[in-house]
């Protein structure tokens, strides 16, 4: 059983790389369009402010909060965007089939999606401090499990849009709302309003922040803060998984895995 786990993950891991390596052009073209949509942002803060953009006060700040929004972006689409092509190809229901089942290979895409989406948002980031002149600090003890337990709120959602991806198929506009609502979690303001740290995100973006504007390594911050940063993840995930499950339940009882 292990064996066959293992050999999933290992075959989705290496199709994530096949599939960066296959088409460039793509992903080179996803950098550069991501870039050009920071640079509007900046931009447009520069000239409507008269001076420094503010993403949380500065413009580290800014950069961090485009970091996260940018791999918060990566993590709910793929599982969505993964079935809707599977339906559209008529494979989806030949993974339900799998010996191991259509869960494992969510999870294990999950995963192989979280460290391949490095490959082109760390170049990403490069670039923002590069155009910005703002060079952040990498302390990758700190920087690895605070961006797994951020982000895992991301792949709950994720969950939760495959599981409608699977009822209604055509979710796409659905995903333009959420790339807004994200923005309003990360920069929610947690300072003034300690509650907020419960919403997806707005606690890990302040803890990265913390970490790559002031160089606070993660055993110097607070206990409680961390805690909550975890409790999120588990509850988000747990959630968005249960939400799928009973997506899936309904897609299945109503003969919808092999439509599209």
């Amino acid at each position: 059983m292990r064996s066959r786990n293992w050999n999933l993950f290992k075959t989705i891991f290496i199709k994530e790389w096949i599939s960066l390596k296959r088409y460039p052009f793509n992903t080179v073209s996803g950098i550069i369009t991501v870039y050009m949509v920071f640079l509007l942002f900046f931009l447009g803060y520069k000239f409507v402010g008269g001076s420094q953009p503010s993403f949380g006060r500065t413009t580290e700040g800014f950069v961090v909060g485009f970091f996260i929004w940018t791999y918060s972006i990566s993590a709910y689409s793929i599982l969505a965007w993964g079935i809707i092509q599977e339906a559209r190809s008529g494979t989806l229901e030949q993974l339900y089939m799998t010996p191991l089942g259509y869960e494992r290979v969510a999870i294990y895409t999950v995963i192989a999606n979280f460290i391949w989406s490095l490959v082109w948002v760390i170049p990403v980031l490069v670039l923002m401090m590069i155009t910005t002149g703002k060079f952040l600090h990498f302390d990758l003890i700190t920087l690895v499990p605070l961006l797994v337990f951020t982000i895992s709120s991301g792949y709950g959602i994720g969950f939760i849009t495959a599981g409608l991806g699977l009822i209604f198929k055509k979710i796409q506009s659905f995903f333009q709302i959420l790339q807004f609502i994200f923005v309003g979690f990360i920069v929610a303001p947690i300072d003034k309003l300690p509650v907020l740290k419960i919403l997806p995100f707005s606690l890990g973006t302040k803890l990265i922040a913390r970490n790559m504007m002031d160089k606070i390594p993660i055993y110097k911050m607070p206990p409680g803060e961390l805690l909550i940063l975890i409790v999120n993840a588990v509850f988000y995930t747990v959630v968005g998984f249960s939400v799928f499950k009973l997506c899936e339940k309904v897609a299945k009882d109503k003969g919808l895995l092999g439509h599209y």
